[in-house]
């Protein structure tokens, strides 16, 4: 995923670069408006080799020096409405969240967090996004209907529990993108407390048994220390 990130401390954007880097995601770093403005409108005009067209996220601070995070967001809003913008702030305000809101934020963060929470929320409006456009995902063989949560190879379902499911679309949301234990307890069980993080692990090994008598054409890969993801087998 393209992810620009918009911080005057240049050491919250390098330890957000970093985070979000290990993450797997191409991220850029801009300290002012004028600046994420110029790159979003460069990464428009210059399609990744993946095919994307501009940024899919942006993280942007809301005290940023000569033009607000607000006025920020509402100009990359303009330049690019699929984009999804995270604003950060240090103040827990109501009136602030709701001018966020009404300047065309997708979420709204308050310093500090934990970088978990920020690598979830991220894919939270992903997902959102995705289901609004895309109602279906399609991995090798393998089709998952996000509207009616089944799971398909050719006319054949897979049958998978709704957690199963649920799982397999965090995955199957990013391909060959690594999604770690934590992001995938955010995403699908939504908190940390009292959950084992093997579980995940349980699940993905279901899935991979699954997936496998289906012959969906997909592989789960384990990235040790890291997390998991699913990209196409090879033929």
């Amino acid at each position: 995923m393209r992810i620009l990130v918009v911080d005057d401390e240049r050491e919250m954007a390098a330890l957000l670069s970093r985070g979000l880097g290990s993450d797997g995601h191409e991220v850029t770093t801009a300290f002012d408006g004028p600046s994420a403005l110029a790159l979003a409108k460069q990464a428009v005009a210059n399609p990744a080799a993946g095919g994307e067209t501009g940024y899919q996220v942006a993280v942007v601070d809301v005290m940023l020096p000569g033009r607000s995070g607000f006025t920020v967001c509402r100009e990359l809003k303009d330049l690019d409405p699929t984009l999804a913008v995270i604003l950060l702030t240090a103040r827990d305000a109501v009136d602030d969240r709701v001018r966020g809101l009404d300047a065309g934020a997708d979420d709204y963060m308050i310093k500090p967090f934990a970088f978990a929470e920020l690598a979830a929320r991220i894919r939270a409006v992903r997902r959102r996004d995705a289901l609004t456009a895309q109602p279906r995902l399609d991995v090798g063989g393998l089709t998952l209907d996000l509207h009616r949560h089944r799971a398909r190879v050719g006319e054949r379902d897979v049958p998978l529990s709704g957690t199963e499911f649920d799982v397999l679309r965090v995955l199957a949301s990013e391909p060959g993108v690594v999604v770690s234990r934590a992001a995938m307890l955010r995403e699908v069980w939504e908190t940390f407390d009292n959950i084992d993080p093997n579980v995940v692990d349980q699940y993905i090994s279901r899935l991979r048994r699954k997936l496998e008598l289906a012959e969906a054409g997909v592989r789960i890969v384990t990235t040790r220390g890291v997390g998991f993801s699913v990209v196409a087998a090879e033929r």
